[in-house]
């Protein structure tokens, strides 16, 4: 064996060698990020969503535009770059009007903030309203709101600084709802 098949040989070892090593850490890797975000389903409230996190559930009381309120859940978790937040609101035959409902909902998450953009969205056969808004303070927030089986779901999605991994989890989590 000359010195060049030698070369050549040591070569394709320390490849095979790199290649092992890059798919171990792949698969490593791999199952740690996919642990972070997991689905989270809510039957008897017909949605599921998926979370970075167990989400905090929080009983709350939401308040329409004439000013009635009504009970909402909020799952949420909050980490150093974003919150993640999910609010249900249950509204029994309370003779609301839809439009303004999803009006009401989209002004009270856009407060204070520039719309980046604002259009129909639709989940199944469920239309809403998707919106992407920059704070004020530099954060950027992806929000939708629809009416589904007499509630309102609002979720929002919010990277405390915009660009980076953090908007892409906030957008992650917005495109993750379905309603069933």
């Amino acid at each position: 064996m000359n010195f060049r098949t030698i070369a050549m040989v040591g070569l394709r070892r320390v490849s095979t060698c790199a290649a092992g090593a890059l798919v171990a850490l792949f698969f490593a890797g791999g199952p740690a990020a996919a642990q972070d975000w997991m689905e989270y389903t809510y039957p008897d409230l017909a949605f599921s969503v998926a979370f970075p996190a167990e989400p905090k559930v929080e009983i709350t009381t939401y308040q329409v535009a004439d000013g009635r309120s009504f009970e909402a859940r909020i799952y949420s978790v909050t980490r150093d770059t974003g919150v993640f937040k999910m609010t249900v609101v249950e509204l029994p035959n309370a003779g609301i009007d839809e439009n303004a409902l999803i009006s009401h909902a989209v002004n009270t998450m856009t407060q204070g903030s520039e719309i980046k953009l604002d259009i129909q969205h639709r989940i199944r056969r469920v239309y809403g309203r998707q919106l992407s808004i920059a704070g004020a303070d530099g954060s950027h927030s992806y929000v939708a709101a629809f009416l589904h089986k007499k509630r309102l779901y609002q979720i929002e999605g919010k990277a405390f600084v915009a660009g980076g991994y953090a908007e892409v989890d906030a957008m992650i989590f917005h495109q993750s709802l379905d309603l069933t």
